[in-house]
């Protein structure tokens, strides 16, 4: 999609669709306002109205979107508007748009033109790959938003929110890819496309490799299917002083049987999303390299597929990690954490300035805290902190557990060092203590995305059933933070 911004006044200018996004209570202008009755529009929040106006102004159709009070505006309520506005270009059958956002935001400009880019690019997206039916969806190529000053800077802000919605785009086809085409082996083969295109070191452990090496944990997961384990490294920048290092690790658990202890067949097509942590990396990577960002950024993933066969591993076994430290099984539908325990480790190696991991790891987060938000907890309130207010700005929300000592007591194992269980109560919580054991003295949060990483329906305009990419716009503004 191609963005422009104009400084000027949009219902002087022809368009297919213009869109007029307004304040609530606030007056129209008179060329609007005449076309209406009083009580039409107030401008309420999401709330929308189609006008034809036969020649009255130059759009040949006019769009008006409430937003709501002037007090709750954000850059969520610029990225929503932006979704709804595309959305409605798309079922009008306009390859383009315009909107027009109020002169009085107290909003910066760059974060007006980011805020719009991802709603329009994002409000737009569909998974149509595997669709024979030729009469697909009308492709809205370009839009233009009308400011009152800042041209410029809403540009370039534009510009970046292109770049950060094209990861989400990545990560959502991957996450909604069905698992017979999306492998650990085409994972791998991902980072090596991203490496070509940004200049990436990226390294691909195959399945003799991670003999060779001691990733007891993915092996052990990955040992039931036919499809072999993968671990990758995708590396931005290098070391240097000065330059902080972020470690950003995903599960990439390709599909998900639940092993020996399989799950209930109702849903199970949904655990092809079990990768949503690993299609997070690759798609913050892929922005970290079109952004060129003066940091250095090491993607890990760990990608398994997890299936019951005679090969398979079983509850009872105990297995080896990475790090030397042993697990007993007592249910090999906790693999993600196994998996996890390998990359975490492998993450020290680059003496990090912080570490985090997104994986789907608990059906525990989603009975706490639902689809609305992430939950995280981890060894640095620092840490914690820039990612709640990355949050908050993006609006990829997450919510602080407590990560205390007796949490991780409950992993500890009665005849090895942990178990990969400890039960059903404080389950998402437990989880992070397990993984608390394989990141040293790092600055470290582990963030479970199983609530939000797939939706149902669409609770945001940006949403569609499925998978969201969620995590790909948190990781990239806490990046920024680190630059700026």
């Amino acid at each position: 999609m191609q963005i422009t911004v104009r400084v000027g006044d949009m219902l002087r200018e022809s368009a297919d669709l213009a869109v007029l996004a307004v304040i609530e209570d606030s007056p129209l202008p008179m060329s609007v306002a005449r076309l209406l009755e009083p009580d039409d529009f107030r401008g309420l929040a999401k709330q929308s109205l189609l006008i034809y106006p036969r020649g009255a102004i130059a759009p040949r159709r006019l769009l008006l979107i409430g937003l709501g009070k002037a007090g709750l505006l954000s850059a969520e309520t610029v990225r929503q508007t932006a979704a709804l506005a595309a959305q409605k270009a798309q079922d009008l059958k306009a390859t383009s748009f315009a909107l027009a956002l109020p002169t009085n935001l107290a909003l910066d400009p760059a974060v007006v033109g980011q805020a719009f880019a991802e709603g329009a690019k994002l409000g737009l997206y569909h998974y149509l790959r595997y669709k024979t039916d030729p009469h697909e969806l009308v492709n809205v190529t370009s839009a233009t938003l009308y400011v009152g000053s800042a041209a410029d800077a809403t540009q370039a802000g534009a510009l970046v929110g292109l770049s950060i919605a094209g990861g989400v785009t990545l990560a959502r086809d991957l996450v909604n890819g069905p698992g017979n085409a999306i492998t650990p082996t085409v994972l791998g083969e991902t980072a090596l496309v991203l490496g070509e295109r940004y200049g990436f070191a990226v390294t691909v452990l195959d399945k003799a490799q991670l003999t060779a090496q001691g990733f007891h944990g993915i092996l052990a997961v990955g040992q039931g299917s036919a499809q072999e384990p993968r671990f990758m490294v995708i590396e931005h920048g290098s070391a240097a002083e000065g330059t902080p290092t972020i470690c950003l690790v995903g599960k990439g658990i390709t599909f998900d049987t639940g092993g020996i202890s399989i799950k209930p067949a109702d849903k199970m097509d949904e655990m092809k999303m079990d990768m949503g942590g690993a299609a997070a990396v690759l798609g913050a990577m892929q922005v970290v390299g079109e952004l060129k960002l003066p940091l250095h950024v090491v993607g890990i993933i760990c990608s398994a597929e997890n299936m019951p066969s005679s090969n398979a591993y079983k509850p009872g076994d105990i297995i080896g990690t990475l790090s030397g430290k042993t697990i007993e099984v007592l249910n090999t539908d906790a693999e993600g954490r196994i998996v996890l325990a390998d990359g975490l480790f492998y993450a020290q190696r680059y003496n990090p300035t912080a570490i985090i991991d997104l994986a789907t790891l608990t059906g525990a987060i989603m009975v706490a805290l639902g689809p609305h938000a992430t939950g995280m907890m981890g060894t640095s309130q620092e840490l914690a902190d820039r990612l709640s207010r990355a949050g908050e700005v993006t609006a990829e929300r997450v919510w602080q557990l407590p990560l205390w000592d007796e949490y991780r007591d409950m992993m500890k194992s009665d005849i090895a060092d942990l178990k990969n269980t400890g039960g059903r109560y404080g389950g998402a919580i437990s989880a992070g203590g397990f993984l608390a054991s394989f990141v040293g003295d790092y600055p470290w949060i582990h963030l479970d995305i199983a609530g939000t990483a797939w939706v149902e329906r669409a609770t945001r305009p940006y949403y569609t059933k499925g998978a969201t990419g969620i995590g790909v716009r948190l990781l990239v503004q806490l990046l920024r933070g680190y630059v700026e």
